[in-house]
């Protein structure tokens, strides 16, 4: 079987084919480069519309020189010629990217197709960058970090999906560099050059957003371009924003891991390329127990030979696509694909992990947590984390620990059950607590709790603050006979809220309304069938809340970034 891919969401016209005989690739790529600022649409298009022939052609040659070496006869593939063609299907991008650009590529590729008498297979570009990641790497079911130009997110399958558990909640983070460096006059792409200058900069503190697993870059760039027109050497900024940026993706990252309960992480997107975000991956994985896997270079930037290789596992289970019915979305999301090419995988193939009830310690995203089930107690520590830069590290540890105890304390005062603070060691990024609930609700959903969920977020909401980070792994549960009461004690068996390190004190909507995003995220990758669940959660916000967060979150949940720019 040969499939070639036509790419061309944004900047890179790229064909290729993949013959899956010999699992080897063929890539062909005439990449746009502007002449100053960023990707401009109209000249994008321009250059897709003159390279895309070049590219596809050098492809097609390719695919007919490896058809001659398995069949000595002359290779004809023109239209009523009767020869066989050399490929079995067309692939291409079918979004997300610059809407004139995919759809001078969908053009091609349907022509193309017509022409050779093949089917057609529409691919989205983002699952492409992580398909192509476990395919080079032979993972079974991996968490996927994409970083590329105009889009950043995390993403795991579940149910049939591959499910976004975090996104950036404005721009890109190739875009966000890309917006540094046209500040201080630097030419297009703007990754390379900030890679280059960090090397002699020296680290300098930028705001660090990270709000569960989704994340911001917009106030970073201001600050960087504000430092720099303040003095700061630009290579000084360089530095900063790259640890603070790639620690931000780490860090959410390995939260991702952790409330998956995965242990294979791959990286897609054209950033993946900087080797200080792959040494962060790769230490953070390693100090985990977990495996991590960057494809090479040519499949990390925008390239058709992801969408080839991802072509024909689709083409395999039959998923392709009339060409009546192939129009290109500029929009398209990676959790909107139907995973038809995985199969019937069972819940063994995305468990979500040992039971961790038992342990006597436990290793979160962030903190080791130590359980004395005798004296009632754990104490957690947040542990230093080697991949961040080691003032960035301390600075964020002293001031969680502060952060959750203080939050901890007032969730409580407010009426939301929270387990009781012992000790606080902010020095030593320590908190003792008494030991809530056998196992966290992860292990343990049902509508009620999550309807409990909804009403403690909207209680501290009313307080005027966030939790910050309230997944399905930052509730604790009762499960045992004593948690079905009823009457005056019933509320003492509602789901205990933890881990407060991320929440703030905030009189905005918008920052409600991510509590909430967040929170039903983590239902979304967890739950083997969510949309009850997360109908609960709303249901009991609505019953208690500010109904003006709940009009904020419908916005918000409309904002992912996955548009070419």
């Amino acid at each position: 079987m040969r499939i070639l891919g036509i790419e061309g969401t944004a900047w890179a016209a790229s064909a290729a084919v993949y013959d899956a005989e010999t699992d080897s690739t063929f890539i062909e790529s005439d990449a746009y480069e502007p002449e100053s600022g960023g990707i401009h649409p109209r000249e994008a298009a321009e250059h897709m519309h003159t390279a895309i022939p070049q590219v596809v052609e050098a492809a097609l040659s390719h695919a007919r020189e490896l058809q001659a070496e398995n069949d000595e006869s002359a290779v004809d593939d023109r239209a009523g010629s009767g020869a066989d063609p050399p490929i079995d299907a067309v692939a291409f991008s079918r979004g997300p990217g610059l809407g004139p650009c995919l759809r001078i590529v969908a053009t091609a590729a349907r022509a193309l197709a017509g022409t050779l008498d093949v089917p057609l297979v529409g691919v989205n570009h983002m699952v492409a960058h992580l398909e192509i990641g476990r395919h080079t790497a032979d993972f079974a079911d991996p968490v996927c970090l994409n970083a590329s130009g105009a889009n950043a997110h995390l993403l795991a399958y579940r149910n049939g999906r591959y499910r976004v558990l975090g996104e950036t909640m404005d721009t890109g983070v190739g875009n966000a560099i890309d917006k540094f460096t046209r500040h201080v006059g630097w030419s297009h792409p703007g990754g390379p050059k900030v890679e280059a200058a960090a090397a002699d900069g020296e680290y300098v503190d930028l705001p660090y957003v990270v709000k569960g697993m989704d994340f911001s870059f917009s106030g970073i760039m201001s600050a960087a371009k504000a430092a720099v027109d303040d003095g700061t050497p630009v290579e000084d900024a360089c530095a900063g924003l790259q640890e603070t940026i790639f620690a931000m993706l780490t860090e959410v990252a390995e939260r991702a891991l952790s409330l998956t309960g995965r242990d294979e992480l791959v990286l897609g997107g054209g950033v993946g390329q900087n080797d200080r975000l792959r040494a962060m991956l790769d230490t953070m994985c390693e100090a985990r127990g977990a495996t991590f896997h960057a494809p090479e270079p040519r499949f990390l930037r925008d390239n058709a030979g992801m969408i080839a290789v991802l072509g024909a596992k689709m083409y395999a289970a039959g998923e392709t696509v009339a060409i009546e019915e192939s129009a290109v979305d500029p929009d398209f999301r990676p959790d909107q694909v139907d995973v038809v090419w995985r199969g019937d995988e069972t819940a063994e193939a995305n468990r979500l992990g040992a039971d961790e009830d038992d342990r006597t310690t436990v290793d979160g995203a962030e903190a080791v947590v130590t359980v004395n089930r005798e004296a009632g107690r754990v104490t957690k520590r947040r542990v230093p984390k080697p991949y961040r830069h080691p003032t960035l590290d301390e600075r964020l540890r002293r001031e969680r620990t502060a952060i959750e105890a203080r939050l901890t304390s007032l969730a409580r005062q407010v009426g939301v059950p929270t387990p009781v603070i012992y000790d606080v060691d902010p020095y030593e990024s320590t908190i003792t607590f008494a030991h809530v609930g056998d196992r966290d609700l992860r292990d343990a959903l049902t509508t009620e709790r999550v309807r409990a969920v909804g009403r403690s977020l909207a209680t501290i909401h009313d307080a005027g603050f966030v939790h910050g980070d309230p997944t399905v792994r930052n509730v604790r549960v009762a499960t045992g006979s004593d948690a079905r009461r009823t009457g005056p004690e019933a509320a003492a068996d509602r789901p205990y809220l933890i881990d407060f390190g991320l929440g703030y004190h905030t009189d905005h909507v918008e920052d409600y309304a991510m509590d909430l995003h967040v929170f039903d995220q983590s239902l979304v990758g967890t739950a083997p069938n969510p949309a009850p669940l997360r109908e609960a959660a709303i249901d009991a916000y609505r019953e208690v809340g500010d109904a003006r967060v709940l009009d904020r979150l419908a916005d918000v949940e409309g904002r992912g970034r996955y548009v070419g720019e």
